[in-house]
């Protein structure tokens, strides 16, 4: 995919969608160079060399922003490549990802940083922030050098998608952050509860005759994982969270001003555990897929901003993986590439939320979260900008997907929404041509 630098940029008569401002209206985005210049600038202000894109009937928005998504280079290449993740972000809208650890050499070392850092530069795709380990080996046993990942420019730190099951490490972990004002990222489950259970434990699990997943292994870990935030101060995300116990505990501690944020992904707030009656391990993600009552808990929990991001959930695994039988598949599914259409699908169109608000989901209070540059369409910001065609349908085929994992629980499903253009730093990086 080759970048294409577009100076000195008009996009004009879309509709602006800016949660960091407040701005929901049909206007016009100016760019110079790889910086934002002005919103709605008066055509004294205009440049002469000047290359107008017409998004008439398009939302322009600032690229979306993933907390979470394994791109699993380096170790498992036949998974999923920096590159081919990348490309995927991309054809999702995505302008910014963070890169989980789950990968071999895990990355608890200032060379594992730089390493993914390099790797990242030289694909010049989507922006790729590395999420440090919190644990030397991802083991649970021993703290990192966390602050020498830091130094090599880790953004956060986390053991996903393994939880911390070590309350020392992470109360120590929380309190130490708070130095270099990072946040620790915890995947909620406690293990002895989840003992390699396969599917959520309910109904749906007994008719299979498979090893449930119980809600408590997650309900468990949030409420030790928030008491920690609370006693240390740090900044801690949890996420995804996929339980109505979740929410309920996130509702409490909120409402006490705790210092915590929470994500969810966009299959657990579309699709129940009823999917998996038909054995197919493309339904097989983690977290699980749960019944109705959790699905539309969820749902509510994102629109009121109790859950403050959604994140893709992009779990990528090979062809040759996911065709195992249910019990033995790996969890995962690629998600980069249906996120956002999925959100509009399932929640906007239904009335659930409206666009702003499934923007800032997507991309304002992830930046924040992460506390990197994005987010925003404000001036002088780079110029980082999805261009999005709401009324599009389309038809999931994950045989198409530019992921190198073609497994998607929406595989077949038609969705409205698709991305027509991703700027990075006034670069389009992507346009919709580039798939056909």
């Amino acid at each position: 995919m080759q970048a294409t630098r577009l100076p000195n940029l008009l996009v004009e008569n879309g509709r602006i969608i800016d949660p960091s401002q407040g701005i929901d209206r049909i206007g016009r985005v100016l760019i110079a160079g790889n910086k934002i210049l002005a919103i709605d600038p008066s055509d004294a202000d205009l440049p002469e060399d000047l290359q107008r894109l017409d998004a008439s009937q398009q939302i322009v928005v600032p690229g979306l922003v993933d907390l979470g998504a394994e791109l699993r280079e380096p170790g498992f290449e036949e998974d999923e490549t920096i590159a081919s993740g990348g490309s995927a972000a991309l054809a999702g809208g995505y302008s910014s990802v963070r890169w989980t650890t789950n990968t071999s050499p895990c990355i608890d070392s200032p060379g594992a940083v730089e390493f993914v850092r390099q790797k990242a530069a030289k694909a010049a795709g989507v922006r790729v922030h590395v999420i440090g380990c919190l644990s030397k080996n991802r083991d649970g046993e021993q703290m990192s050098e966390l602050g020498l990942l830091s130094e090599a420019g880790a953004v956060a730190f986390s053991d996903a998608p393994r939880s911390v099951p070590n309350d020392a490490l992470l109360k120590r972990a929380l309190d130490y952050c708070r130095m270099f004002n990072l946040p620790v990222f915890d995947r909620p489950e406690v293990p002895d509860l989840a003992n390699q259970g396969v599917v959520h434990d309910g109904q749906t699990s007994l008719i299979l005759g498979l090893k449930g997943l119980p809600t408590e292994a997650e309900d468990l870990a949030v409420a030790r994982d928030v008491r920690l935030a609370e006693a240390t101060g740090g900044r801690l995300h949890v996420g995804p969270v996929s339980t109505m116990g979740a929410v309920d505990m996130l509702r409490r501690v909120k409402s006490r001003g705790i210092r915590v944020t929470a994500s969810v992904c966009p299959h657990n707030l579309c699709q129940s555990d009823q999917e998996l009656r038909s054995f197919d391990a493309r339904f097989k993600v983690h977290p699980p897929l749960r019944s109705e009552r959790h699905v539309k808990t969820l749902q509510q929990a994102v629109a009121d901003g109790t859950i403050d991001a959604i994140q893709s959930g992009h779990m990528p695994r090979s062809r040759e993986k996911k065709m195992n039988d249910l019990d033995l598949s790996p969890f995962g599914a690629a998600t980069l590439e249906t996120t956002l259409a999925t959100i509009n699908t399932y929640l906007i169109e239904t009335g659930i939320m409206d666009w702003p608000t499934a923007i800032r989901r997507l991309s304002t209070s992830p930046a924040e979260i992460s506390g990197i540059e994005g987010g925003t369409l404000k001036a002088g910001s780079m110029a980082d900008i999805a261009i999005i065609d709401p009324d599009e349908a389309w038809t999931v085929q994950g045989s198409q997907f530019l992921s190198r994992c073609k497994s998607s629980p929406l595989d077949g499903v038609e969705l409205r929404g698709r991305v027509r253009m991703t700027l990075i730093g006034g670069e389009a990086r992507y346009t919709a041509s580039d798939s056909n």
